[in-house]
Order: structure tokens, then C-alpha cells, then sequence
């Protein structure tokens, strides 16, 4: 979903790639090999610049559009032009074309994805991992380990690899990055980057002779990181392609709704059915069938015995009013024309649907007659989606074929989880308006207003985008035995820790800790499995009140993953995993004065040493000159 500050988590574990140059940095623990490692960036929806490719008059407006000029994301134009930027941003609802007087492509490298508005108000505002790459450079990352993949995020999978070819790219990308760092590289996806991975993994099978295939994946790629993945969609999807959703930009919700339905992506993210799938794209490939034809979606008997398609409740409540075709929807022309009140004549229907009714085309084909926009919707999803020649997005994930995963994912956040919906009285694109929302929160469900709501709730909730239920999904990921870990995510002397070993795991079942859990603590929850599948190991990482876009921010979590890859390319680990007993200071950053002690936090670690240029004492606390002792407290 909305992938706004989406790549910097991938700087915390590419610090592994070369050796610190930074004295306090930790780096005197590393060994060789470190450098051969690389990272590819695959960002989120909404996270890469779009630049101009064309020359755009705009009247009334002294700023035009010509070649290279920022699109994604120039509020100075979407301000002072906001009908020439939508030309530039919009694309044709069926063929995914751009518009006759503009056009835009993604733009490449790190700078795609650093700012996506450059400027001294703006942006700091719009910085997605600038500061870090700055951080990084302080250890001594080698140009060349750092590797940008951005794409065309408002294009459906097959485009992207139709129009921009972007599957083979990728693919060169983790052989060039083999030729030149003469190691496999670690993959870091946010939001909707996870979804891009899961389809070029499948499309790779196509691409490659099936011998091949996991000898190519061991060689080139050592761990993926997939952070706030929407495994089973994002009920936030509905919301913008009903009423619109802003981004935080200074658009009108209708706006927002035209522009985000224009995009064929808009489908990729929809909530589906864990208990529905499709016909195996790979098997299709090879059949005497067509490729177009429709594949049919195949339920298992919970689907049909259990509410909501295993969701916290229905996905969509929408009210269907007693007219119909056009009086429904009045065009803008006629709006002056015809009588609103009449809307209020007869009584509306209200219809329910589940997470399958809204990915296989049923609530779609419910509103057909009061929406002119569910003739686009619906070709878009057969088409780019059910008829997918490679695969279905909208069906479960099963675990990818990698050696090391790390799901990573925060909780505990009010999460939209279902909408009603009633029809508002006003033309398209604003007809549709929002009267009650349904959140989970803390294992519960309630309305807008408070009430509580009755459902299947989560055992917690989700990261304030994405629902608990589609986040945690990898956790089936996991074998039969897991061992659970759960730790203060801020420093700690290991007092505070609790482990829980070989705890039993049901498939397609959550893993409940039973541990304890203090309100003024924020904690980091550890589920860790390297026995249930020879030679690879999965992880997934709770992070409590960890927002979606801000978790690529966090400090815990990149701190949490340096020290896994550096534990994991130490030829003296002791553990499968890196221990969780303690967690002291890491960087100069990390270390703050004790005000109570009259010295530096954490003596054993930090010290005062002034430096000219400091205003305050916790910045004269850095790190002694012990950094390779530091770090082998994690072996």
C-alpha cells in the first residue's frame, strides 16, 4: 500500500557490505566476504519519482511541462496546474496508455527514490531515505552495493514487464550485481515492492528452464526482507476506488479517486480470500489452453463454512439506491437537471461482501448499474489479474523458495478493516460517500463511532494501513515448532527478555505468545523457525505501535536487522538466529546522558569525550573504542 518513505530500512543491513570506516561504528567485528553481499531496493506504491517525456503547454499557468521535469511528486505544479498534472499522471483506464499531450516515466537510481518533492520546505516532507544513505556512507558502504530498482507503479504486473520490461531488467540487476560484488544480494520489498517480488519470482520460473531455477535463486539471492507486506491485500484499497483517498496531497477526494482508478495497480492490492486460489499459472503456461482464458478460482470448504472469508468482518456494506443507469450517476452537464431528492424516494438496499467477492469481480458486478466506474474495475481485474498468464495476485501466498526470510511487520495500530458505503447525491466521481468505518484495535472491533462491533477480530491489530489478518499471514510461513522471543525494543541489559521454545504451530493457525506484556513498554516480538525446512530459515518480526510508513524509520528495526546479517556472516555464530539477551548502543547515536547518574547511559559501552561543535552533553557521549568487543556480545 502506500509506500510514502518506503526503502531506507534496506540502508541498516547493507552496513554489512563493507567494512566501517567510522570508529564507534561497530566495525572492527566484520570478516571477509562482508563486501560481496549488495542490496536491491524495491520500493512501495506511490515511493519512485515519475518524470516528464514530453513537452506540456499549460494555459493559465506559467509553468509547463518539458522532458525530465518531476510529476511524482511537484506540488508546485499540482498547485499552480493541478488539470496539466493530471495528464501527466493519468492513464488510460483499459490499455494502461498514457495521455495523448503527456507522458511520464519512473525515473532511475537511488535518486528516484530519495526525495520524492526536492526542496528546502518540501523536501524534508517528502525524504524517503536520504538521511540514511548519509548514515550509511559514515560506515564506509561502497557505492556499487546499494542498488535501486524503481518501477512504474501505476501499471498492473504484466505491463510492467510489457511496456518497460522490467521483470528482465530486475533479473540483470541480480546478475550484474553476482558479476560485480562476486556474491548474492539481499532483497528489501515495502508494501506494494513485495508484491512486485512475489511476481517476478513466478515470473522467473517462465523465464528460466525449471532445473534452473532454484540454482539461480540460491546463487543470487541470500535473504529477502519483506517489510509491511500486504500478503492478502489492504481493505484501504477499497476506500480509493469507491471515494478517493489524497495521499496528503491538496486534491479533492473525486480527484483522487479518478486519478488512483486510471491506474491498473489499483487492483494489486485488493483483499482476497485466504481459503480461495487459482489455477497454477506455472502448469497454465505449458497447457493447450489459452492464456486468456478465465481462470477459475477454487475454495476450500472453510471458505463457505467460516464469515468473511477469514477477515475480521465484511470488507465492504454498501447501500444500493432505488434508481438506476444514469439517474444514479448524473453526469456533471446534467447535474443542474435533475431533482437530488428524488434519491431519497424508495428505500435502498444494503449489500454485504467478503474479501472473495471483492477480488473475484462480485461486489463489482453488484454496483454495475449505480457506478460507471465498475465496467473499468472489472476489466482491469479479469484482465491484468484473473487472466494473468504468469499469476493470479489476488490468491495466497505460499512461503517463496529463498534460503532466509524475514517478515517484518508492526501491530497494535487502529487499522481500517471494513466500510459502509451510501450513495451521496452528487455526480461521478463523488457519489459515492463514506458513513461508518469499522477498525480493530488491541484484539477488538469497533465502529467510527466507538460501538462495538461483532466479528472474527485478530489477536492484535495492524499498523494502521494494512490489516493485522493480511500482514501476518507469513506466519504460516513457519514449521510446526517455533521458538518465540519478546524484548523491549529500546536498549536493554536482558532482564526484561522472554523465550519461549518449540512452541506448537497449527497450519494456516496464528502463534499466540503467552507471554507477559507492560503498557509503558514497547516490545519487538521474535518468531524464529531454521528446523521445518533443511537448510533455510524463517523469521517474522512483530514491531508494536510501528506505523506503516514510519517503520522504515525506525531505528529499532534497521539496528534489529544489522545485527542479524552480521550474525549471519560470522564465521563463530553460535545460534541459528542472533541473540536477543541484550541490546546495548551501537552507534555514537545511541548513546545520551544519564541526567539522574550524572554520566553517560550505559558507562560500559559510551563515554563523555567533547568534541568542538557539541551544544549539549548527550552529544559529547559516544561510543568507546571498542566496537569489535561491542559486537561480539551477539555472536
Amino acid at each position: 500500500m502506500r509506500g510514502g518513505h518506503v526503502m531506507i530500512l534496506a540502508a541498516s543491513f547493507l552496513l554489512l557490505l563493507t567494512p566501517a570506516a567510522h570508529g564507534g561504528g561497530g566495525g572492527g567485528g566484520f570478516t571477509q566476504g562482508q563486501d560481496r553481499l549488495s542490496g536491491i531496493i524495491i520500493p512501495g506504491f506511490a515511493s519512485t519519482q515519475l518524470r516528464a517525456w514530453s513537452i506540456l503547454d499549460c494555459p493559465y499557468s506559467p509553468l509547463d511541462f518539458n522532458p525530465l521535469d518531476l510529476v511524482w511528486l511537484d506540488t508546485t505544479k499540482l498547485l499552480s496546474a493541478v488539470n496539466c498534472w493530471l495528464k501527466c499522471m493519468l492513464l488510460d483506464p483499459y490499455n494502461q496508455t498514457d495521455h495523448p499531450d503527456c507522458k511520464s516515466r519512473p525515473d532511475s537510481g537511488l535518486s528516484a527514490i530519495t526525495e520524492l518533492d526536492p526542496g528546502y520546505i518540501t523536501g524534508p516532507l517528502s525524504s524517503v531515505w536520504k538521511e540514511w544513505v548519509k548514515w550509511c556512507i559514515e560506515f564506509g558502504i561502497e557505492a556499487n552495493a546499494i542498488i535501486a530498482v524503481p518501477y512504474d507503479w501505476r501499471l498492473p504486473p504484466s505491463k510492467l514487464e510489457e511496456r518497460d520490461l522490467y521483470f528482465h531488467k530486475l533479473k540483470l540487476t541480480f546478475e550484474t550485481a553476482l558479476k560485480l560484488r562476486g556474491g548474492p544480494s539481499i532483497v528489501f520489498a515495502h508494501s506494494l515492492g513485495n508484491n512486485v517480488f512475489r511476481y517476478f519470482l513466478e515470473w522467473l520460473k517462465l523465464e528460466i528452464a525449471p532445473k534452473l531455477y532454484m540454482k539461480w535463486l540460491d546463487e543470487h539471492i541470500h535473504a529477502y526482507f519483506a517489510v509491511g507486506a500486504p500478503l492478502l491485500g489492504a481493505t484501504e484499497t477499497v476506500k480509493a476506488t469507491l471515494s478517493g483517498f489524497t495521499f496528503g496531497l491538496p486534491v479533492s477526494e473525486g480527484t483522487a479517486r479518478l486519478m488512483f482508478n486510471s491506474f491498473g495497480s489499483s487492483v494489486w492490492m485488493m483483499p482476497f480470500s485466504k481459503h480461495c486460489r487459482t489455477d497454477n499459472g506455472y502448469l497454465k503456461h505449458f497447457s493447450v489452453r489459452s492464456k486468456k482464458g478465465h481462470a477459475a478460482q477454487l475454495c476450500d470448504d472453510h471458505e463457505f463454512q467460516a464469515n468473511y472469508s477469514g477477515w475480521p468482518t465484511n470488507i465492504v456494506n454498501i447501500e444500493i439506491p432505488s434508481t438506476r443507469g444514469d439517474e444514479a450517476y448524473p453526469s456533471i452537464i446534467g447535474t443542474a437537471q435533475v431533482n437530488m431528492s428524488d434519491m431519497e424516494y424508495g428505500f435502498p438496499t444494503q449489500l454485504s461482501f467478503s474479501a472473495r467477492e471483492v477480488s473475484d469481480g462480485t461486489f463489482v458486478r453488484a454496483i454495475a448499474d449505480y457506478d460507471p466506474d465498475s465496467q473499468r474495475l472489472l476489466y482491469q481485474l479479469e484482465e491484468s489479474y484473473h487472466r494473468d498468464p504468469v499469476l493470479n495476485p489476488l490468491t495466497p501466498w505460499d512461503r517463496p523458495p529463498l534460503k532466509n526470510i524475514f517478515c517484518i511487520y508492526g501491530v497494535d495500530l487502529k487499522t481500517e478493516v471494513g466500510y459502509y458505503f451510501a450513495p451521496s447525491g452528487k455526480p461521478y466521481p463523488d457519489n459515492w460517500i463514506i458513513t461508518d468505518v469499522i477498525y480493530e484495535l488491541e484484539g477488538s472491533l469497533y465502529s467510527r463511532s466507538g460501538n462495538l462491533v461483532e466479528g472474527n477480530p485478530g489477536a492484535t491489530s495492524g499498523d494502521e494501513t494494512v490489516p493485522y489478518h493480511s500482514l501476518s499471514w507469513c506466519k504460516n510461513w513457519l514449521g510446526s515448532k517455533v521458538n518465540i522471543t519478546r524484548a523491549p525494543q529500546s536498549e536493554h541489559d536482558g532482564s526484561d527478555v522472554q523465550v519461549q521454545l518449540n512452541v506448537e504451530h497449527q497450519p494456516e493457525m496464528d502463534v499466540i505468545p503467552n507471554m507477559t506484556r507492560s503498557p509503558r513498554v514497547k516490545y519487538i516480538t521474535y518468531y524464529e523457525d531454521s528446523e521445518s525446512l533443511p537448510g533455510k530459515r524463517t523469521a517474522v518480526w512483530e514491531l508494536d505501535k510501528a506505523n506503516h510508513r514510519n517503520i522504515v524509520r525506525s531505528s529499532v528495526l534497521m539496528r534489529e536487522l544489522w545485527l542479524e546479517m552480521w550474525h549471519d556472516i560470522h564465521p563463530d555464530k553460535k545460534s541459528k538466529f542472533v541473540t536477543k539477551a541484550t541490546r546495548g548502543p551501537l552507534r555514537d547515536e545511541d548513546c545520551y546522558w544519564d541526567y539522574g547518574k550524572a554520566r553517560c547511559a550505559w558507562p560500559e559501552h559510551c563515554e563523555y569525550r567533547y568534541l568542538f561543535g557539541d551544544v549539549h552533553l548527550g552529544q559529547s557521549c559516544r561510543l568507546k573504542n571498542s566496537s569489535a568487543d561491542l559486537l561480539l556480545h551477539y555472536v
